[in-house]
Parts: C-alpha cells; sequence; structure tokens
C-alpha cells in the first residue's frame, strides 16, 4: 500500500476557459498510458464544447476515482459504472471508445491551446 490519496476537492471560482486547460491537462497525465490516450483524445475532441455542467461532470469522472483501473473498465464497459459516474459525459466517453470511426489513436493529440 501507498499513502493515501486525498479526497478530490472541487475547484471554487474557477473561470470556465481555466477549468478547460485544467481539465485538458488532466486527461493528457494520468497514472496509466491507455486512460492519457483515451481520455486526452477525447477531450481534444469535444472539451471546448463542453458548458459548465458537461464540464463538473468531466472533472468529477478523472479527478474523483481514485482508481484508474476503475476509470478503464468503465469506459470500455467491462464493469458497472456506478450512479455517481453514470453520467451524459460517460455516455460519451463510452461511445468515443468504441471508436466506430476506426481512428487511429495511439498517440496523444498535439496541443491546441485553449486559452487565446
Amino acid at each position: 500500500m501507498g499513502p493515501p490519496i486525498p479526497e478530490y476537492k472541487k475547484k471554487a471560482g474557477e473561470d470556465t476557459e481555466v477549468k478547460r486547460s485544467r481539465l485538458l491537462y488532466q486527461s493528457r497525465k494520468r497514472g496509466m498510458s491507455e486512460n492519457g490516450l483515451l481520455l486526452s483524445n477525447f477531450a481534444s475532441r469535444y472539451l471546448k464544447t463542453f458548458d459548465s455542467q458537461q464540464l463538473d461532470e468531466f472533472d468529477n469522472l478523472i479527478n474523483k476515482p481514485s482508481n484508474d483501473w476503475d476509470l478503464f473498465y468503465w469506459m470500455l464497459e467491462k464493469d458497472v459504472t456506478p450512479k455517481e459516474y453514470d453520467t451524459p459525459i460517460m455516455d460519451m466517453l463510452k461511445k468515443y471508445c468504441k471508436n466506430e470511426e476506426m481512428e487511429a489513436r495511439y498517440q496523444q493529440p498535439d496541443l491546441d491551446p485553449i486559452i487565446k
């Protein structure tokens, strides 16, 4: 066992564009390469279009679970998603992970600055 992981606390008063930039960064820097690939490509495609509620759902989804394997299995629908994380954003992520367009997603996308 390692040191305990502190409980995630939502950032109060964070500017929307700063939140988008933070979430883009956090989607790229995961504990597992597999999650980094899936989440960074997903964030690159959709994060700019998310409203405040969707940003909060994505923030909760990528920061609250303490085990990256849990998140990985939920995204791939190999395990049942707990009710707390079973949101429209998780549905989008599950659909994205099916890769019905057969896109090559073997590397993280280039950074496209959100804050201008």
